[in-house]
């Protein structure tokens, strides 16, 4: 449960653009439905959804109310639901339409009136990228930016440009209107509870924090992998593939949380500073280094669970003769001190035979010389952080196998962070909305890291569009290329499924 704190200060109305959208009714309402439910929304509070098609608040309720009975973690008290019912106002208007933003003035104004919310305002742009600028433009124009005495913020979801220029490009257009610390980029990753324990386990845990460097640790494997496909979203993937999907953005956000060095406090720009470092550390990529250390898939026709799926090149909105990629391996290196001759190995992967996401830290294993028996070989001490969909620390050790005079085993201690007086655990975008509420922006991205992660990526994209690669080449169901395996194997090591 997210810690309650005090809700003097979070009156605030939040105006979500894209309202009748997937992302609101799957992820933003559940998510503040639960927070009602935990008491963590200010009394003086409001949401306002703002869509194309006309419909009424009480319609537009309605609707909620279907989602979260589909989506919610918490069951639905009518208590908690009346509380958010009336709480929700829909307002109808084309945002690219300018005159629209006038009627979201009058009807802000109203509001704020009435809730006595201060004046202080989220907007939430759950809308496609190509509207950001739109939406920015529209707020400033008609002054609804920035109030005397309050605070305004901006939440924006990913992706963030389609590469440095345009990233550049987008947030200059955003700085012309809000500043840098008014701006909230949503990485839902950061916000699951697994990934904010990185830095407790690290940092809270003397017999981690003591090895975690170079010295001790072989390798680091980071993978994210899906089971499901495209599915309709295959006019966006196209545009994208998993390098703009996964790795510029999540995989590189967990990896610098992984190796960052303690910072100097908690406070949100010391954090950030030292993931940035991080960043900028990743070992430049020539073509000759990307040849033999990336490794770019698309899945083909297979099976996941026993039922039949189609390729990629045969999702809706997907060209027959597509070459974008829907899985990517690299191996690379972070230039530092800690770090300095460590591979870590990362992953992702669409139509892949399990859904998981995890950080594998590999511990240098100790010779055989004082335990060698012929044919064995004894296992390393492995610390597996399990991010989704089970939750939780997993540690190998190896021990005596008391049934036997003289064999090892490898032991196995696995826990996990759920508590059942704790109830459910709190979804991403709850901590996320609710950090933007109380004003904590350490699980966003600043500019600069966006900045840095797009310089690491634009490189490894334009490697990929110049090559020809046989695409498909790994089946629906499998763990991917069979070149990803030997990104490994030539090092005398494997990707480890736990």
């Amino acid at each position: 449960m997210i810690k309650n704190q005090s809700k003097k200060d979070l009156s605030a109305i939040m105006v979500i653009f894209g309202g009748t959208g997937d992302l609101t009714h799957r992820k933003l309402m559940p998510a503040l439905y639960n927070l009602v439910y935990d008491k963590l929304l200010p009394e003086r509070f409001a949401v306002v959804s703002i869509g194309r098609k006309e419909k009424t608040s009480e319609l537009y309720r309605e609707e909620v109310f279907k989602s979260l009975n589909e989506r919610s973690r918490n069951k639905i008290n009518p208590e908690y639901w009346n509380k958010l019912k009336n709480l929700i106002y829909y307002l109808q208007f084309d945002f690219t339409d300018q005159q629209g933003y006038e009627k979201l003035r009058i009807c802000l104004e109203e509001l704020e009136s009435r809730l006595k919310t201060g004046g202080n305002r989220i907007f939430y742009l759950a809308v496609a990228p190509e509207y950001f600028e739109l939406v920015v433009q529209g707020l400033h124009d008609h002054k609804l930016s920035a109030l005397s005495g309050a605070w305004t913020r901006l939440v924006i979801e990913k992706p963030f440009g389609r590469d440095l220029i345009t990233a550049r490009k987008l947030n200059n257009k955003l700085n012309e209107v809000f500043d840098e610390s008014s701006i909230y980029r949503i990485d839902h990753y950061l916000g699951k509870e697994m990934i904010q324990n990185i830095m407790v386990l690290r940092f809270c845990n003397t017999v981690f924090e003591s090895l975690w460097s170079n010295k001790f640790i072989d390798n680091v494997q980071i993978s994210l992998n899906e089971k499901h496909g495209v599915g309709t979203r295959g006019g966006y993937y196209e545009h994208s593939g998993a390098m703009r999907d996964m790795v510029q953005n999540h995989i590189i956000q967990i990896l610098s949380l992984v190796a960052m060095e303690p910072p100097v406090n908690l406070k949100t720009e010391s954090i950030r500073t030292e993931k940035l470092k991080v960043i900028q550390a990743i070992e430049d990529f020539t073509p000759e280094h990307l040849k033999n250390n990336a490794v770019f898939g698309q899945y083909g026709r297979g099976k996941i669970d026993g039922v039949p799926v189609v390729s990629y090149r045969e999702e809706d909105r997907v060209p027959a003769d597509s070459t974008t990629e829907t899985f990517v391996a690299l191996k690379l290196h972070i230039n530092n001190f800690r770090w300095a001759g460590t591979p870590f190995y990362i992953r992702t992967g669409k139509r892949m035979g399990k859904t998981s996401a995890e950080i594998v830290i590999q511990f240098k294993s100790l010779p055989d010389i004082l335990y060698f028996k012929e044919g064995y070989k004894q296992e390393p001490n492995l610390l597996v952080i399990r991010i989704q969909p089970n939750v939780g620390v997993f540690f190998q050790f190896n021990t005596k196998d008391f049934s036997t005079h003289n064999d090892i085993i490898s032991a196995k201690m696995d826990t996990s962070y759920f508590n059942p007086a704790l109830g459910n655990t709190p979804e991403a975008y709850e901590r996320l909305i609710y950090d933007i509420l109380r004003g904590d922006a350490t699980l966003f991205s600043r500019w600069d890291e966006i900045e840095a992660s797009w310089l690491f990526a634009d490189k490894i994209i334009a490697y990929r569009g110049e090559k020809k690669f046989d695409f498909p080449n790994y089946e629906a169901g499998s763990m991917g290329p069979y070149r990803s395996f030997e990104l490994l194997s030539k090092d005398g090591r494997r990707w480890w499924e736990i």
